[in-house]
């Protein structure tokens, strides 16, 4: 098991799970904030915007792409 943090809540995945695929286990569909409202994942394969996330303060990392780690710190986007 590994534990990230999204905000200031702690979310437990298992080892080898997307970041997105830890948000949605935890009950999360949506994690970005668009002109057109909250957004998540759309296509899950890396080529939309939809799921980005701020991932240990680097920004844009597509949550439908990128492995989480244990101690990963998660945050929202929001975006113009």
């Amino acid at each position: 098991m590994i534990r990230i943090t999204v905000g200031d809540e702690a979310i437990e995945g298992r080892d080898g799970q997307t970041i997105a695929g830890v948000l949605i286990g935890a009950g999360r569909t949506a994690w970005r904030t668009a002109q057109t409202g909250d957004r998540g994942v759309f296509c899950g394969i890396g080529v939309c915007h939809d799921c980005l996330v701020t991932v240990n303060d680097v920004e844009g990392v597509r949550a439908c792409q990128r492995e989480a780690v244990d101690g990963d710190r998660v945050e929202r986007e929001v975006r113009a």
